[in-house]
């Protein structure tokens, strides 16, 4: 059954996300008390990287930062849609 996932203005959240999420329910309850833009950069974070691999080490590392209490992803330059600074990093 899935439970409720706020969804996001800029990015929707793609369907390996949305598992992961409802997977665990202290996971989804993090996730919806994020902004909407803490949500788009997490978002971001995951579908951006090229290898399948890498998104899925993203997902995981995605809950369980969450459940650490972190609120956006660490050592990454942003979400390019939303700082035109940063597509300079995203080739």
């Amino acid at each position: 059954m899935t439970k409720n996932i706020t969804t996001d203005p800029l990015h929707e959240t793609p369907t390996d996300l949305e598992k992961a999420l409802n997977a665990n329910p202290k996971v989804l309850e993090k996730w919806n008390t994020l902004t909407p833009l803490a949500r788009n950069e997490w978002i971001c974070w995951v579908t951006i990287v090229k290898k399948q691999e890498t998104r899925t080490e993203h997902i995981k590392r995605l809950s369980e930062d969450l459940l650490k209490g972190k609120r956006r992803p660490c050592c990454w330059p942003g979400c390019p849609h939303r700082r035109p600074s940063a597509k300079k990093y995203f080739k």
